[in-house]
């Protein structure tokens, strides 16, 4: 029977190949997921200043670089100098500007998809 715990939130955009392949994985291990498109409803400055030290990776593994809004912005050159307050308002600002898919539980976070990773942070 499944535990109410045995919820995930994930942040993903419906035709991108790796999120459909993160849920599927997901699904797989018996997770029931909340889907959140992420161009449509962009996690809020509140949620990533949750989300990202969650994650324990560097905010810069959070943008999605091989996207057209990063290079569009030229996101390249201009994030060193911005602030770490500067990059969350920009990443909420613009769900493709954020690597996907972004799954949480509240108490972990995993950007991108793994299946080592997923094993590790996701087996049940």
């Amino acid at each position: 029977m499944t535990q109410p715990t045995d919820k995930l939130t994930i942040y993903h955009y419906p035709v991108c190949g790796t999120c459909r392949s993160a849920i599927k994985w997901l699904e797989t291990e018996g997770w029931e997921l909340d889907r959140i498109h992420i161009k449509e409803t962009p996690p809020s400055v509140e949620v990533l200043q949750e989300l990202i030290p969650l994650s324990g990776l560097d905010i810069k593994k959070w943008f999605n670089t091989s996207g057209e809004v990063y290079k569009e912005l030229q996101l390249k050159d201009k994030l060193a100098g911005m602030t770490e307050d500067e990059k969350i308002k920009l990443l909420s600002s613009h769900g493709m500007l954020i690597k996907r898919p972004i799954v949480t539980d509240g108490k972990r976070v995993t950007i991108g998809f793994k299946p080592e990773a997923y094993t590790e942070a996701w087996s049940h």
